[in-house]
């Protein structure tokens, strides 16, 4: 009996799991269309579930943003640039990536305007600062690889460098959103790109 137990309830488990997924796909394909000015009980009649079954997996809107934003960047994380690009190519790529799906770019101003509010949303200030820390570690150490092929100064801080790249390319991305036509994300970072750029040997296409 206690086998066969365990046994349901890691089949339960395995389709709560399933089931939370299919809704994360299902609202990242909403905010990549609609934007994300919505309340949770419209996001579930949006993408056909009721808002009871919405707040058994996310039980606040927080929670829902946070996590279709997650995992949207995983698949930045599944599929790292090699480590020869410079910290402003692994910005430039994920811009590129953010531009095809506009909604989604909005919803990363939503997250971290509303983590400037942390009274009100400690969730998503937890993890917009969190995630900060992570990127900025990322492209400090391609900051330092740079510095010891010899391609970026030495006297510059890896870890200034790497706020200031997310800065330029959060506000880049913000600004090009605004105003598509008057503001080109690729060729502004490039500009950024002089003071840190790739070691010398790699190839261009490894930036595409």
């Amino acid at each position: 009996m206690e086998k066969h137990g365990a046994e349901g309830r890691e089949r339960s488990y395995r389709k709560a799991a399933v089931r939370r997924a299919e809704i994360l796909a299902r609202a990242i394909e909403l905010f990549a269309e609609r934007g994300v000015g919505a309340s949770l009980r419209a996001i579930g009649e949006a993408i056909g579930v009721s808002h009871a079954a919405l707040r058994y997996y996310f039980p606040s809107r927080d929670e829902l943003l946070v996590e279709v934003y997650r995992a949207h960047e995983q698949g930045e994380y599944d599929d790292p640039p090699p480590d020869s690009v410079s910290a402003v190519g692994v910005m430039e790529r994920s811009a590129e990536r953010n531009r095809a799906i506009p909604g989604l770019v909005e919803l990363y101003a939503t997250l971290t305007t509303d983590a400037l509010q942390g009274e009100q949303h400690p969730l998503t200030r937890d993890f917009v600062r969190d995630r900060f820390s992570v990127v900025r570690g990322h492209l400090a150490d391609r900051v330092r690889a740079g510095q010891r092929a010899g391609a970026i100064a030495a006297d510059i801080d890896p870890d200034d460098a790497a706020s200031l790249v997310i800065a330029a390319s959060d506000g880049l991305q913000l600004q090009g959103l605004l105003d598509p036509e008057a503001v080109d994300v690729r060729r502004a970072l490039a500009l950024l790109e002089r003071l840190l750029p790739a070691s010398p040997q790699v190839d261009q296409h490894d930036r595409a």
